[in-house]
């Protein structure tokens, strides 16, 4: 699993126009009553899997219906 700084990395090498691109085409099929989504992640407290790392969510909610498109663990960060 890629870590953050891989990510990072990865993101800053993409084109900003072709980011934002990719970005509302899937914003256009996942979210069509929303004009934006919003993106959130935890690390919750005190919720540790059995190899002693701690569980990370991750949300998606529109911003005009406030509907929950997603909201799944995440990986843990290494």
């Amino acid at each position: 699993m890629p870590s953050r700084t891989r990510f990072r990395d990865l993101l800053i090498r993409i084109p900003p126009e072709d980011l934002d691109r990719a970005l509302q085409g899937w914003n256009a099929q996942m979210a069509s009553a929303d004009e934006g989504l919003a993106l959130d992640g935890k690390t919750m407290r005190n919720a540790i899997d059995e190899p002693g790392r701690q569980t990370h969510i991750l949300g998606a909610v529109g911003h005009q219906s406030q509907a929950c498109y997603t909201q799944n663990k995440s990986p843990p960060y290494r």
